[in-house]
């Protein structure tokens, strides 16, 4: 496969955004949180982040300590803006980059019927002639990069061509990577948890747009939940965009991270430990622990003791004055039952 050779960003900065374009994680509402994406950080060091998405006009209008809420060790991080009018979309990408993302993410594959009813989402790829003024707008606002995640198509949509052309578009406006969440959106009869696994994925699409684009950066997403998946992807595309695998089993996201950096697995135990200072700074600031913990909750799937290290840390999270102690507690528990199940 051909692939371009950029000169590589001499800012350091700029040089971990771009090659972070490898391994990132999907912007998922309700769960890539300030708190998820600072555990996510912790364990996968080279990826690229991602917000929850956030209407353009919340961002101009809303509560921005709260909506744009970052660390300095976040970096490299996306936001993804919901939207479909260019000046608003603009005006949010200043702001933006004035916070210190390091991307701006247009969300063109949301399915869900809120976001349908505001003309923004999946239901864009649907106007094309839309997406491209709202992308060239973006990208004349600042110098922080402007990129799409889209979908193949809507509903019964079956014409490469026209996806491609959308891309093109897309592409021509000012977009400098294209994300593809390698299935349709099914606007009418599926919910939102429903077109994230019934319409089916067409890998193909992402690879063939790659390979018929060489110098422009492709990334892939959907259904990919393994180390061998994420390098089979790999050999055809830049990067891989990992979602629920991600939040449900993040020792995954751990390992696929430091598979890709050359670097040695961490113990599960030492990552979660180095979250402590971040949860007790947050909590000083009035976070609660229920808050920060519950995206941990996976990070023992699938091993003895993970069942008992979620139930301490599900029914104690939620309790008055609860705090770092019982974090400490479940793995304590999950350690002793990992030995009792080792010695059985």
């Amino acid at each position: 496969m051909t692939t371009a050779t950029p000169t590589p960003p001499s800012d350091p900065r700029a040089a971990a955004y771009a090659a972070s374009v490898r391994l990132s994680v999907a912007p998922m509402m309700d769960w890539t949180d300030v708190h998820c994406r600072q555990f996510h950080r912790l364990l996968a060091p080279g990826a690229r982040l991602y917000t929850e998405m956030v209407h353009a006009r919340a961002v101009i209008h809303g509560d921005r300590s709260r909506l744009l809420a970052l660390t300095p060790e976040q970096a490299p991080l996306a936001l993804q803006l919901g939207g479909s009018e260019p000046a608003d979309l603009a005006e949010a990408t200043r702001i933006a980059a004035a916070h210190g993302f390091d991307e701006v993410n247009l969300n063109c594959g949301c399915p869900s019927d809120r976001v349908q009813a505001g003309r923004f989402g999946a239901c864009l790829m649907r106007e094309p002639a839309l997406v491209a003024d709202c992308v060239a707008a973006m990208a004349a606002a600042s110098d922080v990069p402007v990129t799409v995640k889209c979908r193949l198509g809507v509903d019964e949509d079956d014409d490469y061509d026209v996806f491609a052309a959308f891309v093109d578009g897309a592409v021509a406006a000012g977009a400098s990577m294209i994300v593809v969440h390698a299935r349709n959106a099914w606007l009418q009869g599926l919910s939102p948890k429903e077109n994230r696994d019934v319409p089916p994925l067409r890998y193909d699409w992402a690879h063939r747009l790659k390979r018929e684009r060489p110098g422009l950066p492709v990334v892939v997403n959907g259904g990919i939940a393994s180390l061998d998946a994420t390098l089979a992807h790999l050999r055809h595309v830049d990067g891989v965009m990992l979602g629920r695998a991600a939040y449900h089993d993040p020792y995954l996201l751990h390992a696929i991270d430091a598979t890709l950096r050359g670097a040695p697995l961490r113990p599960r135990g030492e990552l979660l430990r180095a979250l402590r200072p971040y949860a007790e700074a947050s909590m000083a600031e009035g976070a609660a622990l229920k808050h920060i913990v519950r995206h941990v909750l996976g990070l023992f799937h699938g091993q003895p003791g993970g069942r008992a290290f979620r139930q301490v840390l599900s029914e104690g999270a939620h309790r008055p004055g609860a705090d770092w102690g019982l974090v400490e507690e479940a793995l304590a528990v999950t350690e002793v039952r990992a030995r009792d199940r080792s010695a059985a």
